[in-house]
């Protein structure tokens, strides 16, 4: 098995919405600012070389979207998906599988381009995953979240007849330390916190754990606890959430992949007074 990172550039989004109830004098120290309280995040994805299956882990914001809709967003960085893939000489044609985190733009937007008049998927030769669960949560949205929701980007993945579903655990017993076997090297964890059903990939990588943290911790940053973005729908429930997985990680030594921090790819943890933090930083590459 080889994991490598997949830069698709980066955009902004509002600090205070970012990092919650956490007051802008504490967190600007993490991630500076601009005059209008924007902030820089990667848009960072997961590849999975593991034999003959090749898997995308997320795929960034895409291009098909309207003017309108990237002025909102400043997207700028050197990269892209293509790029980014092409240095690891792969290209789209060559992805069997794409895992989609959960279906927020910022997460699925590259799985769909635009052929003409025509919405067809990114990746011609690959099986897409997502969850039931999760899908008729995309699919009929909430009033807060549908703006997340981009038809475009969802609806023309199951035309194509392209979409699995991954199973869902559902138990009584905390979902969060709960998990499925996808492959041989890789579990699904299920969290609920930001949205229904999100998805965690959990990987076996050179006598390692890794985990795909998406956006139950999108940054290094959001490590402490009270960190909780203000875009999560039950902000209890990923703070509860956190507060397992963390302890989890911690005692296990799993290494956190960061999707959209800008600076830091990943990390492992250690106890801390304040808590559990980071403690060696390192980019995938290094391990």
């Amino acid at each position: 098995m080889k994991l490598y990172s997949i830069d698709t550039g980066f955009f902004k989004l509002d600090g205070g919405a970012m990092f919650g109830v956490v007051p802008k004098s504490m967190w600007q120290k993490f991630n500076t600012p601009d005059e209008n309280n924007l902030c820089s995040w990667a848009l960072r994805c997961l590849l999975v070389e593991d034999g003959k299956k090749l898997m995308l882990v997320d795929n960034g914001i895409g291009n098909k979207q309207s003017e309108k809709f990237f002025s909102h967003y400043y997207l700028h960085g050197d990269n892209s998906l293509d790029s980014s893939l092409a240095k690891h000489g792969f290209n789209k044609d060559d992805i069997t599988d794409v895992f989609l985190t959960h279906l927020h733009f910022d997460h699925c937007g590259g799985s769909i381009v635009r052929d003409g008049d025509k919405l067809i998927p990114a990746f011609k030769n690959a099986t897409y995953w997502s969850n039931q669960e999760h899908w008729n949560w995309a699919i009929y949205p909430n009033e807060r979240e549908k703006a997340s929701f981009l038809k475009e980007n969802i609806l023309p993945i199951q035309e194509s007849g392209q979409l699995k579903f991954v199973k869902v655990v559902n138990s009584e017993a905390d979902e969060l330390l709960s998990s499925i076997s996808f492959t041989e090297n890789i579990n699904v964890r299920f969290v609920n916190g930001h949205t229904e059903k999100m998805m965690l990939p959990q990987i076996k990588y050179k006598d390692k754990t890794i985990v795909f943290m998406a956006d139950l911790l999108p940054s290094m940053a959001h490590i402490p606890l009270p960190y909780v973005m203000a875009y999560d729908m039950f902000p209890l429930t990923t703070l509860n959430e956190k507060k397992s997985f963390l302890t989890e990680a911690l005692n296990n030594n799993y290494i956190l992949f960061f999707e959209h921090d800008a600076m830091n790819e990943c990390c492992t943890l250690h106890q801390t007074e304040k808590g559990i933090r980071e403690n060696e930083i390192f980019k995938l590459s290094d391990i």
